[in-house]
């Protein structure tokens, strides 16, 4: 077995013994042993090898999706060619949009409907791109909105929802290139956004205590946020379960 490197991976719930990873040169793989076995299960379905993101619907386990190229830019990295979705556990596969990225970061399903996603983009690595930042779609990936995008040099670094209280989310940016001769991490499109209330207009908050300023879309922070619809910066550092910024399920604004 040779499937590479991975920065993605996940369970499914319900099924303790299976599980998936992405491996940055190799596709998908999967097991249904709890890990004593591993087979591919996209080889021949995708047309790019690097899978940076995978995630598997919690109400209904059947529905994979992952998003091609990795967002960890690295000295030797494969681009990818978007996002896929699978509705029989694997078994097939098909795709399902964002093409023009070379990097999926994160993606995050709603905790009780599998047709609505959010998929944190990372965009092309070298140049500018519009194709970048945080999309949503609400009918299984038919049809894709970009609910927070910057500039078309910042790109989605993560996602995170709630899963108890799926209209709070957390997303962050992260402004970024990488070309043969160098890299850059960081700008004044980094962030963390968090989603608007009645209560607090969401504002950029300041980063958490140990994130670099630099690299604000790299840094941890411990707790969990609900998923917004729309989002905005945060004008207080927020506890967030992603690294860098928060939203709201998509509604409008961050």
């Amino acid at each position: 077995m040779r499937g590479g490197r991975s920065i993605a991976v996940s369970g499914v719930k319900g099924r303790p013994k299976e599980g998936y990873f992405g491996a940055v040169g190799g596709g998908l793989w999967k097991t249904i042993d709890g890990g004593l076995s591993w087979n591919p299960v996209t080889d021949g379905q995708i047309k790019s090898s690097s899978v940076g993101a995978v995630a598997v619907s919690e109400s209904n386990p059947d529905v994979v999706y992952i998003g091609m190229g990795e967002s960890c830019i690295r000295g030797n990295i494969m681009p990818g060619d978007g996002l896929y979705k699978s509705t029989d556990a694997g078994k097939t596969w098909t795709h399902i949009g964002l093409g023009d990225s070379e990097a999926i970061s994160k993606i995050r399903i709603h905790p009780t409907n599998p047709d609505i996603v959010f998929v944190a983009d990372f965009g092309r690595y070298g140049k500018d791109s519009d194709e970048r930042g945080v999309f949503k779609t609400t009918d299984g990936g038919a049809n894709w909105k970009k609910v927070l995008f910057k500039n078309a040099k910042t790109g989605a670094a993560d996602v995170e929802i709630d899963r108890k209280n799926p209209d709070v989310m957390f997303a962050a940016l992260w402004e970024a290139y990488r070309v043969e001769y160098q890299m850059s991490s960081g700008g004044p499109g980094s962030g963390l956004y968090n989603p608007p209330t009645a209560a607090r207009p969401g504002k950029r908050s300041r980063a958490p205590a140990g994130c670099r300023k630099a690299s604000t879309a790299r840094c941890r922070s411990r707790s969990r946020a609900p998923i917004p619809a729309a989002f905005t910066r945060s004008s207080r550092t927020t506890r967030a379960a992603s690294t860098c910024r928060t939203m709201r399920a998509g509604r409008g604004s961050w």
